[in-house]
């Protein structure tokens, strides 16, 4: 009979043992306990800890309430500007409300990656793609807002959502390399030509200083020999002065009198180049002079046959 006792008790504990192990769950912090009785939701939410529940009539499931990352898929779609871009992103978002995570839709997580999936698409649509490569934070903000409003009926807040990369096609992303490196270059060329202005300017007022000052062209021109001459890999000309071809134009034009007295000058008297004269002309012997007639005698009296002879020395006929 105490055999059969003992028995009795050692079985009571053993099932007693079993209940307690079966009824015992342990919550962790970062989770929350939602009891289930017979299917109908109790009203209380289990807290992190240990907890008992009674065992084939309730039901105890956990909820993480730690922050998830879920990247989205990339999605392709035509932006407004009629681009083709594939565009994928990244959800950070957490359960608030364990209860309505389990009851009020079958699968938080699916649901929260279509939800996502459909709003890229329609942020894709709604918008330019300067707007997709330039302005995301203001895109990443309306992605949050369109995924954040159904997510509240379903104890999930949307933390943040990132637009991860935007791909282009090949010839697009050619077309946009070409249109930077013409604004580069637009830009290089106005720049070039405001330095070359100020440089205009500048050169203008140093021409009007060297004007005033002439010997200032010959010191910048020996200036410029010097800096020349620093490096010995280089042949040096050197031009002829400016200054000196413009003296000697100068002197050219305007011949410079002496300073000093003028030397006497002589002249020959008038008498003394007149008598000089006369002996010049006594000096050579007079030609005798011929009188005609008798000219005309010694002209016949040759015998010339030609009669034209007489004429040709001057005779009578």
């Amino acid at each position: 009979m105490v055999t059969v006792l003992l028995t009795v008790i050692v079985v009571i504990l053993c099932a007693a043992v079993v209940y307690g192990l079966s009824a015992a769950r342990v919550i962790k912090q970062y989770e929350r306990g939602v009891v289930f009785r017979f299917g109908r939701l109790r009203e209380a939410e289990r807290l992190p800890g240990f907890t008992t529940v009674i065992p084939g009539v309730d039901r105890l499931r956990k909820v993480n309430l730690q922050i998830v990352t879920m990247p989205v898929p990339a999605q392709e779609g035509i932006t407004r500007d009629n681009v083709t871009v594939r565009v994928d992103a990244v959800v950070y978002f957490k359960v608030v409300n364990a209860a309505s995570a389990l009851i009020a839709v079958e699968d938080y997580r699916f649901a929260v990656s279509q939800m996502a999936q459909t709003s890229l698409r329609s942020i894709i649509g709604k918008s330019d793609l300067d707007d997709l490569l330039s302005n995301r934070e203001k895109l990443n903000q309306g992605l949050e807002l369109m995924i954040d409003s159904p997510a509240i009926g379903w104890g999930v807040q949307i933390d943040r959502v990132e637009i991860k990369d935007v791909s282009l096609p090949e010839t697009m992303k050619r077309s946009m390399a070409r249109q930077a490196e013409a604004d580069r270059e637009r830009r290089a060329r106005v720049i070039n030509a405001d330095a070359e202005l100020q440089a205009s300017k500048k050169l203008a007022q140093a021409a009007e200083a060297m004007s005033e000052h002439p010997a200032a062209l010959q010191l910048r021109l020996l200036q410029t020999v010097v800096e020349v001459a620093s490096e010995k890999n280089s042949t040096l000309v050197l031009p002829f002065p400016v200054e000196l071809l413009r003296f000697l134009e100068r002197a050219q034009r305007f011949p410079q009198m002496p300073q000093g007295p003028a030397p006497a000058t002589t002249t020959p008297e008038p008498e003394v180049a007149a008598a000089d004269t006369n002996e010049a002309v006594e000096s050579v012997d007079p030609v005798p002079e011929i009188d005609p007639g008798t000219a005309a005698t010694d002209t016949g009296s040759d015998a010339d046959p030609d009669p034209g002879a007489g004429r040709g020395t001057g005779g009578t006929p």
